[in-house]
Parts: C-alpha cells; sequence; structure tokens
C-alpha cells in the first residue's frame, strides 16, 4: 500500500519529467483544464449556450469527476512528503496549501448547489468555476517562476505599496479639500476621492471625476506625472527579480546552507602556503 501511495504521489507530481506516465497525467490534466474553461467562456456566447449547453454540461461533468478523483489521490498521498506524513494533522496541512485550495475551489462549484441550494449558489458557481484555470499553475514553470520572484521581492514590493498607498491617500485628500467647493456632489468626501487618486495615479483617467479649478486641475497634472514614476519603482523591482531568479536557476540554485550566499559569489581565496621549516618532513 505504501509503495502503491508513492507511485500515486510521483504520478500526480507536476516537477516530475523523466516518467512518461506523470507527463502524460500532466499533460492530460492540463488539457482539460484549459478545455473547461473554454469551454465555460463560450457558454457565456447566447447562440454557443443555446445549441451546445447540453454537450458543455455534459464536458463539465467529465472534468469535475477527473478533478475530484485528482483531489481525492493527491489528499491520500500526500502523506508520502515529510512535510505531511501524519495521517491526519498532515492531510488537514495538505487540504490547507494554496495549490489544494485551488483544487477544492474548481470542483467545489459542482457539489454547492446540494449543500446550499441551486437559487443560492448561482452566482458563486459561475466565480469559482475561473478558479479551474489557476488549477494549471501547478504544472507551469512560468507560474512557478513568477510566484517565486513575488516572495524573493515580497519585502520590497511591501515597501512600495505602502508608499503607494501613503501617496494616494495625501493627494485624494488635497484634492478633496481644493474641489470640494466647486463640486460638493462629486468629491463628497475623502473616501469618494480616492477613486479619483487610483485612476489618476494610475494614469488610467475614466474622466467620471475631474478637477475643474485650475488649481485642482494643475495638482490633477502633477499628481499624474508623479503616478507614472511611482508606479514604476514596482515594475522595476519585479524585473530585477525577473533577472536574479533567471540568473539563479540558469547556475543552479546553489547557495551556502550558512550564509545564504550564491556560491559564485562567495570570494574563494587561494590557501596560504606553508612555511618551508613548518612542512612536514616525508
Amino acid at each position: 500500500m505504501q509503495s502503491l501511495k508513492g507511485r500515486v504521489y510521483v504520478l500526480l507530481d507536476g516537477t516530475n519529467t523523466e516518467s512518461r506516465l506523470s507527463l502524460g497525467t500532466n499533460l492530460f490534466i492540463m488539457g482539460l483544464i484549459v478545455l473547461n474553461v473554454a469551454t465555460y467562456v463560450a457558454g457565456t456566447v447566447d447562440w454557443i449556450g443555446a445549441q451546445f449547453g447540453w454537450y458543455i454540461y455534459a464536458f463539465d461533468v467529465f472534468c469535475v469527476a477527473v478533478f475530484s478523483v485528482e483531489y481525492v489521490l493527491r489528499v491520500w498521498s500526500c502523506t508520502v512528503d515529510e512535510r505531511y506524513s501524519s495521517p491526519i494533522r498532515g492531510r488537514i496541512r495538505f487540504m490547507l496549501s494554496p495549490y489544494a485550495l485551488i483544487d477544492l475551489l474548481a470542483i467545489l462549484p459542482f457539489y454547492l448547489p446540494v449543500i446550499i441550494g441551486e437559487q443560492g449558489a448561482e452566482r458563486m458557481l459561475r466565480i469559482f468555476r475561473l478558479f479551474r484555470l489557476l488549477k494549471i499553475a501547478r504544472y507551469s514553470d512560468s507560474t512557478t517562476l513568477i510566484t517565486d520572484v513575488f516572495r524573493r521581492k515580497s519585502h520590497e514590493l511591501g515597501i512600495t505599496i505602502l508608499v503607494m498607498s501613503i501617496w494616494l491617500v495625501f493627494v485624494s485628500s488635497l484634492m478633496y479639500y481644493v474641489e470640494r467647493d466647486a463640486q460638493p456632489e462629486v468629491f463628497t468626501s475623502i473616501p469618494a476621492s480616492i477613486w479619483w487618486g487610483i485612476v489618476t495615479l494610475t494614469t488610467v483617467g475614466y474622466g467620471d471625476v475631474v478637477p475643474v479649478t485650475p488649481l485642482g486641475r494643475a495638482f490633477g497634472a502633477i499628481i499624474a506625472l508623479l503616478g507614472i514614476a511611482l508606479f514604476a519603482l514596482p515594475a522595476g523591482i519585479i524585473a530585477s527579480g525577473f533577472a536574479e531568479e533567471l540568473d539563479s536557476r540558469r547556475r543552479g540554485d546553489q547557495y551556502c546552507p550558512h550564509c545564504g550566499e550564491h556560491v559564485d559569489d562567495l570570494d574563494h581565496e587561494p590557501p596560504e602556503e606553508l612555511d618551508p621549516a613548518e612542512k612536514p618532513k616525508p
């Protein structure tokens, strides 16, 4: 049984590319994910839903059956991993992991009407079905790369988000006090002005909330220009993180277990030569 459990775990492991059976299984599941999401998107078109609605539903039932079996097998075989070796606590810890939660949300919309009723679950069904697309992240090296970059640069990104939030509140408050007399129905409060601050700092500019006073327009132009520079900060951080992650993967991710530095970045000094008098005699 333990050998069978280990084989199932390796079979469903998306990182095992040497086994043809494991690779074929992963490609099959990836194909189902893409086709399932594609048929769901196509089914929202009226004439496609009316003409092929039954086939789309039948295919959805088949996909849910496969995803359900996959989820059960993953929970059953996860104890092979040392991190989830405990039969109960280990499985609970695995079920609360990000990928396992995505797998659960991918199949939950199908079973949800049985729990809370068809009418109450209709809107949640439509939203949760899109989580099936996130299942493909388990089998994609590109998604893993993005996750590693954000994890490595989380501290720097957190600082920039904090600075952006402070700047957003500041400029929204400034515009509220400048424009509230001219447009009391638009800039009703600072929270209402934050919408203008978001679309201005991101240079989207929907045009539904705009300053009309000369001072407000001057401030708006300056804030829009500063917003371009401000939002360039996280883009630069993420770009440098991609470069560092790709370089580390190219070099094999070899880090010193003591100092955490890459082995190629460490200073390797040649050993000191012994004094001739200290050399051991043959």
